[in-house]
């Protein structure tokens, strides 16, 4: 979607995904994190730190600010999926979509009769979407919302976890954090298919003329280990200085909730190395089945102790 179409959408959104407003979310953050940890230490191990950590924290963030009951989670996460299974059929797919889409359109017409403190009852009291538009962007921020961060959580602990020096690194200096979520960014991105786009006019790039109206997919994976920009990009560091990276996209179109992600990610990871300091794998690294079937990439399970 280009502007104005997007610029509208864009504009009424932004705001609601500011650094300020994601700060104010913190402590709910934490205190999610801290009852994810509880419930882990209280279970004992082994356990699938999918299920216990990575999926909860920012499925329930995500269902808090929205308004979308949690309890409906079983749902969304199915269908959510169904949506990023690469081997799925199109029919599969939409009809997946459509489920999510139904279940937030009835949800919509809940809010609308009984509005609450919720960013889908604000837009709807702002009166500049109707209900398939406010649908549409529901649907886009639940699945969003939770299954890129879910990911990077799973999988960034993976990565911790199977290179104990970087582990080592940040369990003894959690300063470190910002920047390590930024290099586990760049390092893992999740964004393995897309994004995709359409040249306005003919341009070329090294050589290569791509015409108006063409379509393009970038490799976003690529893209972040390219020598000249990440030399040694194939090695994770989490003292690399490792701004720039492209896993949010770039320009108008970069991702909406990257503050969000950012903010769970910095939460979560020092407060499970501190909180578990004997954090490993239950299963060889070559027992954890891995997302490689899927358009956001990952683990499916990760069995850990401690």
């Amino acid at each position: 979607m280009d502007a104005p179409e997007h610029t509208r959408y864009r504009k009424l959104l932004t705001g609601q995904f500011t650094v300020r407003r994601m700060k104010t979310l913190e402590p709910r953050i934490a205190e999610i994190t801290r009852d994810c940890i509880d419930a882990m230490e209280a279970k004992g191990g082994p356990v699938d730190l999918v299920e216990e950590f990575a999926l909860p924290i920012p499925s329930l963030v995500i269902c808090e600010l929205l308004g979308v009951p949690y309890d409906d989670r079983e749902m969304f996460q199915t269908e959510s999926k169904k949506l990023f299974d690469i081997e799925a059929s199109a029919d599969d797919a939409m009809a997946a979509l459509g489920r999510v889409w139904a279940y937030l359109h009835g949800l919509i017409q809940q809010k609308r009769e009984r509005p609450a403190d919720d960013l889908l009852s604000g837009l709807l009291e702002g009166g500049e979407l109707n209900d398939d538009e406010l649908t549409g962007v529901g649907v886009l921020l639940l699945i969003a919302g939770h299954e890129t961060t879910a990911n990077m959580l799973g999988l960034g602990t993976y990565a911790l976890l199977t290179s104990p020096d970087q582990l080592a690194a940040l369990r003894d200096d959690p300063s470190l954090v910002d920047n390590a979520v930024e290099e586990l960014l760049r390092h893992l991105t999740i964004i393995h298919l897309g994004p995709t786009r359409v040249a306005r006019q003919d341009v070329e790039i090294d050589g290569v003329t791509i015409k108006a109206g063409e379509t393009v997919t970038l490799h976003l994976p690529a893209a972040n280990r390219d020598p000249e920009r990440f030399p040694g990009g194939d090695h994770l560091d989490i003292t690399r200085p490792a701004g720039g990276h492209l896993t949010f996209g770039h320009g108008i179109h970069q991702c909406l909730g990257q503050q969000l992600a950012r903010a769970e990610m910095r939460i979560a990871y020092p407060a499970l190395l501190e909180r578990l300091p004997g954090l490993r794998l239950a299963v060889t690294p070559e027992e954890v089945p891995m997302r490689s079937k899927m358009s956001i990439y990952g683990v499916h399970r990760l069995p850990v102790t401690w």
